[in-house]
């Protein structure tokens, strides 16, 4: 059976593509792709054991059995539509992003709160100076997780609606990465939910970024450690 393989940040840098195919026997696992791509290669059997692996745009464990077509997908920890379609409230764009936009996409008549947050870039991270981000996506997969983020706070919140945007490409200092909007009849649920999705993003949306510095870059793993390890906080 032929099996689609999907890369990003660092791996598809590691593998010199975004994508390949394999020929495996029926009944192949996960782990058995895995090992048949990292054959006489120690690098890339390193790197696979920090990804986390999608099939067809959803989080699997590596005895997942494939199927004929399949698409599987290695993702490495993550740090992260179209938005003229008034229907969609969850999705990544390369465009610049517009807060007024996601509030406007929120506001009801019954929300008496409408929170907003942004992530910015900024400009010293990991004691450098940070020139610019560089953000890559699934974005399918991406775009799923998004939704089911949403999903998660209307489940756990009394919310009027959510939508969460994050940009992919090139940012400099300053600019907008992510827009959250939350509207509910209280200010507390509002609140609450967006600060749940931000971290949310962090542990499962297959986003990644590239920071750049004066005289290099590095693809940055898991952000939530990195702002425990600033606080002091053990991992």
């Amino acid at each position: 059976m032929n099996i689609r393989i999907r890369y990003f940040a660092s791996v598809r840098e590691l593998m010199g593509t975004g994508a390949s195919a394999i020929a495996l026997d029926p009944g192949a696992s996960v782990s058995d792709a895995l090992e048949r791509l990292a054959d006489h290669n120690p690098r890339i059997e390193t790197a696979f054991r920090a990804c986390l692996p999608m099939v067809n745009q959803e989080y699997v464990n590596r005895g997942h059995v494939l199927q004929e077509g399949d698409e599987l997908a290695l993702i490495p920890p993550v740090s992260g539509g179209s938005p003229e379609c008034s229907d969609k409230r969850f999705w990544v764009t390369a465009e610049p992003l517009d807060p007024t936009k996601i509030e406007q996409m929120v506001a009801t008549p019954n929300a008496g709160a409408v929170v907003l947050f942004a992530g910015t870039v900024r400009g010293h991270a990991r004691g450098k100076k940070v020139l610019k981000l560089e953000y890559e996506a699934y974005a399918p997969a991406a775009e799923k997780m998004l939704e089911r983020i949403g999903e998660e706070i209307a489940g756990r919140w009394n919310v009027e609606r959510v939508a969460i945007v994050h940009r992919t490409g090139s940012l400099q200092v300053g600019g907008a990465s992510v827009v959250i909007g939350v509207s509910s009849a209280h200010r507390a649920e509002a609140f609450e939910a967006c600060r749940h999705a931000i971290e949310r993003i962090k542990e499962i949306v297959p986003i990644w970024k590239k920071e750049w510095y004066e005289g290099g870059a590095a693809w940055i793993g898991s952000e939530a450690d990195y702002q425990r390890e600033i606080a002091g906080m053990p991992s």
